[in-house]
C-alpha cells in the first residue's frame, strides 16, 4: 500500500505540471508513466478493474503522444506496451477475445516498428513477443490453427536472432520457448509425433543452456520442465513408456537437486501445496496409476512433499506401471 500511496502522490504533482503546461510532451508522458506504476501495484495487490482503469488512463496519453507524432519511434513503441498491459489484464479478467484486440492492436505497432528497421533486433524481438501473446490468446480461444501460424511465425524471428548472435542465451531460450508454445500446441491437436519432435528442439536447447552454467536455476528448471513436457508425449505413445520413465527421471533428479541446494525456496519447495490425509493421497495415487500394486509400494505417497515433486512422482510411477503391465 506505500508503494500505491507514493505514486498516486507523485500522480498529483505530474498532473498539475501537465495541466500548467499542456504542449509540454514530456510531462504528459510522465503522467503516463504514473498511471502505468499505479496499475502494476493494482496487479500485485489483485485489483484488475483498478489496474485496467489505470493503464487505460495510461493508453489514452501515450495515443495522443503516438498520433501527435508518428515517426516518434518511442512513443510508438510507449502505445504498444500499453496495448500489451492492458491485454494482460483482459486475460486475467477471461476476457480473451478483448486481450487479442488489444494484443493485435501492439502487434500493427511493432511489426511497423520492425519493418522500417529490420537491423533493429530490439524491434524483431518485440515482434517475435507480440506472436507469442496473440498465439497464447489464440490457444485460450481454441484457435489451435492460428496459434500455430503465429508461434511459427514468432520462431522464424527468434531463430534468426539466435542465429545472428549464438552467444545471446536470452535469444537461444526464447527459440526453445517457441518449440514449447509450438509442442503444446501440436499435442492438443493430437499430432504426438509432431509435439515430441517440437519438445525435443527446445530439450536440445535447453541442455545446452544448462549445461553452459550449472550454476543457473531458471536454465536447470526450464530443462526439468523440459524432460516433462518429451515424457509426457512418451508416455502417451504406447512405443515410448521406457523413454517416458527416463525422461520423467532426469527432470525430477534436477527438480530434487534444486529444492535441496535451497530448503527455504518457496519456488521449489512448493509449500503452498494443501496437505492432504495420507489415505486420500495413496487412494488417488491409485487411481492415477491404474490401481499397480507396485507402483504404490516403489512410489510411495508422502503427501508431506512439495506439490511439484509429487507430480513427478506420479508421472514416474505411471510411466513405470505402464511399461510393466505392458511386459
Amino acid at each position: 500500500m506505500g508503494a500505491l500511496k507514493s505514486f498516486n502522490e507523485s500522480l498529483g504533482i505530474v498532473e498539475r505540471l501537465a495541466k500548467s503546461d499542456p504542449k509540454n510532451e514530456d510531462w504528459q508522458r510522465d503522467v503516463a508513466v504514473s498511471y502505468n506504476r499505479i496499475g502494476g501495484v493494482r496487479v500485485v495487490l489483485g485489483d484488475l478493474a483498478g489496474a485496467l482503469e489505470s493503464y487505460n488512463n495510461s493508453r489514452a496519453i501515450f495515443e495522443r503522444l503516438a498520433k501527435s507524432d508518428p515517426k516518434n519511434a518511442s512513443w510508438q513503441r510507449d502505445l504498444s506496451i500499453s496495448y500489451q498491459k492492458i491485454g494482460d489484464i483482459k486475460v486475467a479478467q477471461g476476457d480473451v477475445a478483448g486481450a487479442l484486440k488489444s494484443y493485435n492492436d501492439s502487434f500493427v505497432i511493432v511489426e511497423r516498428l520492425a519493418t522500417a528497421d529490420p537491423k533493429n533486433a530490439g524491434w524483431q524481438r518485440e515482434l517475435s513477443v507480440s506472436y507469442n501473446r496473440i498465439g497464447d490468446a489464440q490457444v485460450d480461444q481454441g484457435d489451435l490453427a492460428g496459434a500455430l501460424k503465429s508461434f511459427n511465425n514468432s520462431l522464424v524471428i527468434a531463430e534468426r536472432l539466435a542465429t545472428a548472435d549464438p552467444k545471446n542465451a536470452g535469444w537461444q531460450r526464447d527459440v526453445a520457448v517457441s518449440y514449447n508454445r509450438i509442442g503444446g500446441v501440436r499435442a492438443a491437436q493430437s499430432d504426438l509425433a509432431g509435439a515430441l519432435e517440437s519438445y525435443n528442439d527446445s530439450r536440445a536447447i535447453f541442455e545446452r543452456l544448462a549445461k553452459s552454467d550449472p550454476g543457473n536455476a531458471t536454465w536447470q528448471r526450464d530443462l526439468s520442465m523440459a524432460y516433462n513436457k518429451v515424457g509426457d508425449i512418451q508416455a502417451a505413445k504406447d512405443d515410448d513408456v521406457a523413454d517416458a520413465l527416463k525422461s520423467y527421471t532426469d527432470g525430477h533428479a534436477i527438480i530434487e537437486r534444486l529444492a535441496k541446494s535451497d530448503p527455504k525456496n518457496a519456488g521449489w519447495q512448493n509449500d503452498l501445496t494443501a496437505v492432504v490425509a495420507e489415505s486420500g493421497c495413496r487412494a488417488r495415487s491409485a487411481r492415477r496409476f491404474g490401481g499397480c500394486p507396485e507402483i504404490l509400494q516403489r512410489q510411495p505417497c508422502d503427501c508431506r512433499a512439495s506439490g511439484e515433486n509429487l507430480t513427478l512422482r506420479m508421472r514416474v510411477g505411471s510411466a513405470i506401471c505402464r511399461y510393466r503391465l505392458r511386459g
